[in-house]
């Protein structure tokens, strides 16, 4: 997945046989019996190259069925290494692989699952830095990422780019998808042009999500990613799929390209790529004001000195019931006004949940009330997970 310098590979640089061999077409027989695609369209698909952001519940299903279907070059962006927590909707990893990094531990199932596949490894975060550069050399893009600021830049640096967005996401019971391309539709913007208030709409790791629902969200991305490189069928452009897991049930919203998008409308203002977590609040109060924060690796450095900070967890029991970091004391967001009095005003105070969302909520709360030196633990307990306490690899 990389090349002898220890970099990625750039996907142009590489290039398949013209014909599929006798070997692809035994693998591709299925898809060859099919008028829609035929030899023609497997050849067509072993030349297209897709770009996955996000290697997890979303990623996961989406990569499988690429590789599986041909699709010949596929990058993968991800960060992050395999908790065991991910192994519940995460299907491309596997116990052993915990502590590992995504996209080495998916790399390796997608090359077992077809060799012919190229693939290649980005193992940091998209940024605005690092955006344009990454996604221009394919297709596609997959948005399989769990994260605002990610999800605006990658919308906007393929409304910029000129590459279709095959958007999705999923919360508790149910999921979303649809297909954003600026060429023949709406934009993500032109459907959120603002994201909600931090601490608005909390992530999976705060409130969950039914295992098997990434993976039918993914499936759909997979299906429209196809579909879009085959030029067959009618994308989801122009429309949001909605499905309700509890009551099993899908149903689609019409969406209108709006004339005020500042990235794809007529009178667009943004023409190249912004400082996303401040476009999305993740570091402001309610009132532009910065929530003071402290990293992992900050946190560990007091805590092992001889004014160790007090630590607040302002998660629900349930979660604090399944893991915590030690020492902390127990104060749910929604009672942390009325026990306000429990926190300590004699030291340090770092508040902290599951993925750093809630925490803002409630540091900006503790400083209003007027208990001072308190921060936020930037990433959460899950950060703290990755990095200051991994887990062990199980052989």
């Amino acid at each position: 997945m990389a090349s002898d310098s220890g970099r990625p590979t750039p996907p142009a640089e590489r290039s398949h046989p013209v014909e599929l061999s006798s070997e692809e077409l035994e693998r591709y027989s299925r898809h060859l019996k099919l008028p829609e695609v035929g030899r023609r369209g497997q050849e067509k698909l072993r030349r297209s190259k897709v770009l996955i952001v996000g290697a997890g519940g979303l990623g996961a299903p989406s990569a499988l069925y690429l590789a599986a279907a041909g699709v010949g070059e596929i990058g993968l962006v991800d960060s992050d290494r395999v908790e065991l927590s991910n192994l519940q909707r995460q299907v491309l990893y596997s116990t052993s692989e915990v502590g590992e990094p995504k996209v080495d531990a998916a790399g390796r199932r997608l090359a077992g699952l077809n060799p012919g596949v190229l693939l290649t490894a980005f193992p940091q975060r998209l940024t605005s830095e690092n955006a344009f550069d990454i996604l221009r050399p394919y297709d596609l893009v997959i948005d399989g990422s769990d994260n605002f600021p990610t999800r605006y830049l990658v919308n906007d640096a393929c409304v910029l780019l000129g590459k279709p967005n095959v958007y999705g996401s999923v919360y508790r019971f149910e999921g979303q998808a649809s297909v954003f391309d600026a060429s023949r539709g709406p934009c993500y913007r032109c459907l959120f042009p603002e994201p909600p208030p931090p601490g608005f709409s909390p992530s999976c790791a705060d409130a969950g999500v039914l295992g098997v629902l990434p993976g039918i969200i993914g499936l759909v991305q997979a299906v429209e990613a196809l579909k879009l490189l085959l030029g067959q069928g009618e994308p989801l452009v122009g429309r949001l799929l909605l499905f309700d897991a509890l009551a099993m049930r899908f149903r689609e919203l019409k969406l209108g390209k709006s004339p005020e998008c500042v990235v794809c409308g007529p009178n667009a203002t943004q023409t190249t790529l912004i400082d996303y977590p401040a476009f999305c609040g993740e570091s402001e109060g309610a009132d532009g004001d910065p929530v003071p924060e402290t990293t992992v690796e900050e946190l560990a450095a007091a805590l092992a000195g001889s004014q160790p900070p007090a630590l607040i967890d302002v998660r629900d029991p349930e979660e604090w019931e399944v893991s915590r970091i030690p020492g902390a004391i127990h104060i749910p967001l929604a009672e942390l006004a009325a026990r306000a009095s429990e926190v300590p005003a004699d030291r340090e105070i770092v508040v902290y949940c599951e993925s750093g969302i809630r925490s803002r909520a409630g540091t900006r709360l503790l400083v209003e009330l007027g208990i001072p030196n308190v921060r936020t633990l930037r990433g959460g307990r899950s950060a703290w997970a990755r990095r200051a306490d991994p887990p062990r690899r199980r052989r």
